[in-house]
């Protein structure tokens, strides 16, 4: 302790509710404090480049995911911003947001996994999906849910008390009674399990990769709330040491929303300058179009197939195919120029050594008028 009786890093003028966020021999405080800064910094720039990087988006199915990424993104912005009310001391604003915002900050992430999820199993199976406004309302709907659960649970609770009553009531609240108000959040984190497994199999393997990101995410998220809920409720209990409730709950959130952000939002980011699935190359060996000839088209017949006459499309001229069924191309030429194939020009009829008057053509000549003799 400092001479003016604050903690060592905390100012005399420095409330006793934020002392962990400058007591430096608390040091879950100011860890999960950079921790939540950082987070909150990197948000916003992934804000910005997901949001930079959408005219640039070439598949339009991968566009219309855009707007459930960034609801996941302003999610876990704010799931770091709530970091902060589980590191200061108690009091009756910080113990309402606690109460409030967890499950509501919690359910819209995973509302957002949830229809990214289903629009994954719904182009695996029909090829297509309905329109990504509709996901995106689907999200909203699932999320509007948690937040009516919450608000009804603080009017139950502080709302209706006396305006006499303690001010410090909104934290007077027991583990369990805690735990059970977020039932509906763990509802969602099966369901986003659920829906992101059978992706992972999807036919086109880009997708799968997408499956795959979901999967993880919920995969993670699912043993975060494992470890905190069994540590919440029964670990500091039962190693005596109550004090550890709110650091338990600070850890949670902070590391939930950076598993959130390697998991699932940068490499979504990452995967939207890639070419969509109907742009990809083709694999090797296939061709989009068949290779033909520039002069011939389906030369090659098979053997049992009748001899037929071939033409060129071309107007100046046009060449008969050879009766002999052949496996080449080049069969048709034998060196001799054919007959009655082509309209004469003047270089051919030279080359068979005619000339234009053999033809009856004659050339009409300029005749110059003679002068008028003298009479």
């Amino acid at each position: 302790m400092s001479s003016a009786g604050s903690p060592k890093g905390c100012g005399p003028s420095v409330s006793s509710v934020y002392y962990n966020l400058c007591d430096l021999t608390t040091v879950w405080g100011v860890v999960v404090e950079a921790l939540a800064a950082g987070g909150i910094l990197t948000s916003i720039i992934l804000f910005i480049t997901l949001m930079g990087s959408l005219p640039f988006v070439s598949d339009k199915r991968r566009k219309g995911m855009v707007a459930l990424q960034a609801g996941v993104l302003i999610f876990i912005l704010g799931l770091f911003g709530l970091t902060f009310a589980f590191i200061v001391g108690k009091y009756s604003t910080t113990c309402s947001a606690r109460r409030f915002l967890f499950g509501v900050l919690f359910s819209g992430c995973l509302a957002c996994l949830v229809m990214h999820g289903l629009w994954l199993a719904l182009l695996d199976k029909h090829g297509k999906g309905p329109r990504s406004w509709t996901f995106c309302l689907g999200a909203l709907g699932l999320w509007l849910v948690e937040v009516i659960i919450n608000t009804e649970w603080l009017i139950l609770t502080v709302a209706r008390n006396p305006t006499n009553a303690d001010p410090y009531l909104s934290c007077i609240i027991t583990n369990t009674d805690f735990v059970m108000s977020l039932i509906y959040v763990m509802v969602l984190l099966l369901a986003v399990v659920a829906m992101a497994a059978p992706s992972v199999k999807h036919k086109n393997k880009q997708w799968r990769t997408d499956g795959t990101f979901i999967l993880l995410s919920g995969l993670f998220t699912l043993a975060i709330w494992v470890a905190w809920i069994v540590m919440y409720l029964y670990g500091n209990g039962a190693i005596g040491n109550p004090t550890w409730d709110d650091p338990t709950l600070a850890v949670a959130v902070v590391s939930n929303a950076w598993v959130f952000l390697f998991s699932y939002t940068i490499p979504e980011i990452c995967l939207l300058a890639r070419e969509g699935p109907e742009q990809e190359q083709p694999p090797d060996g296939e061709h989009i179009y068949p290779t033909r000839s520039l002069a011939y088209d389906n030369i090659t017949k098979d053997v049992d197939e009748p001899a037929q006459n071939l033409y060129l499309e071309n107007k100046a001229f046009s060449m008969d195919e050879s009766p002999e069924t052949s496996k080449s191309p080049y069969a048709a030429f034998n060196g001799q120029l054919r007959k009655a194939v082509y309209q004469p020009t003047e270089i051919a009829l030279i080359a068979k050594g005619l000339t234009m008057i053999d033809q009856e053509i004659k050339i009409p000549r300029a005749n110059t008028p003679r002068a008028n003799t003298p009479v």
